[in-house]
């Protein structure tokens, strides 16, 4: 059960290694573009490609749907980026439903666990494979493995890193579990509030950039929202994305949020203890470009 491209390396590797996929589960085709053409999921495609028994339920609850999944009669179900389960569908197999999650549960419980590890600074996450019950991503863990995150890593390049390594994960969780080789163990109890931290959806207050932050908080912002859906602020009263930033922290005579450029090589603003350079953004109204060929281009003040 999965939709978007994250959960297509899993699926691959499932093949690949001959397991046997009884059904592919995804979400309905949906209008997407210009032309709003009704547009297949990128494990659909996959599916397709394979020749599996695919299933596209507008309700997860629907009869008809519950009785096509009943009559699969599946060990096991695994999903990837999929939807919120209802229990008559992940308690339906004899050995539950496995799912992938981007970070070492309990830490970045939620939707977006790849962003807001890097938003946060964090040296280290990982993956961890676990068996879905009624709370979202509390079930009993099976296997985990720990992903060092680079200085200056973006929240793409995690993704794109964690899509192949999760690929093995699930396919290694798979073959021990049905084995009886694995005995899931239920995570730590989280006792007070914040003990660890969470993964929210991203909203648009979260993309806004805070200049009152350190330079630091900025960068790791910028690279935790990078490519999508990317940081904004404002530059001249218009909306500017920022995809690419460096941070020094040192003394600024400017206060936060204002900025400095010399029209031909930088464009710098004051964040709350030194400057953050941007290096890639996206003017309103204009292309995704480098910060040399935007000022070679740009009035200021106009």
């Amino acid at each position: 059960m999965g939709t978007p491209a994250f959960a297509v390396a899993i699926l691959e590797k499932l093949v690949r290694e001959g397991c046997n996929i009884v059904a592919v589960i995804t979400a309905p085709d949906k209008p997407a573009g210009r032309g709003m053409q009704l547009t297949e999921s990128a494990v659909k495609k996959c599916a397709i490609e394979h020749g599996l028994h695919l299933l596209q339920p507008l309700k997860l609850k629907d009869p008809g749907f519950i009785k096509a999944l009943t009559d699969l009669k599946a060990d096991v179900q695994v999903v990837v980026a999929f939807r919120m389960l209802p229990e008559i569908v992940w308690n339906m197999p004899p050995m539950g439903t496995i799912n992938l999650h981007a970070s070492l549960l309990p830490q970045y419980r939620g939707a977006a666990p790849i962003n807001w590890a890097i938003i946060n600074g964090e040296k280290e996450t990982g993956l961890t494979t676990f068996r879905l019950q009624h709370a979202i991503d509390t079930g009993d863990v099976l296997m985990q493995e720990k992903i060092r995150i680079r200085d200056d890593e973006t929240a793409g390049e995690l993704h794109d890193e964690m899509m192949e390594l999760g690929a093995e994960l699930v396919y290694k969780t798979l073959e021990q579990y049905c084995a009886g080789k694995l005995i899931p163990q239920p995570q730590v109890v989280i006792s007070v509030e914040g003990d660890f931290p969470s993964a929210p959806k991203i909203h648009t207050d979260t993309c806004r950039i805070d200049w009152n932050k350190t330079a630091k908080q900025v960068y790791d912002l910028v690279r935790g929202l990078s490519p999508y859906p990317g940081c904004f602020t404002f530059l001249d009263g218009k909306m500017m994305k920022v995809f690419k930033v460096s941070c020094e922290s040192n003394s600024t005579d400017l206060p936060p949020g204002e900025y400095f450029t010399d029209g031909k090589s930088f464009l710098r603003f004051a964040a709350a203890d030194g400057w953050v350079s941007i290096e890639e953004l996206q003017l309103e109204g204009k292309k995704r470009m480098d910060i040399a060929s935007f000022l070679r281009g740009h009035r200021f003040g106009s």
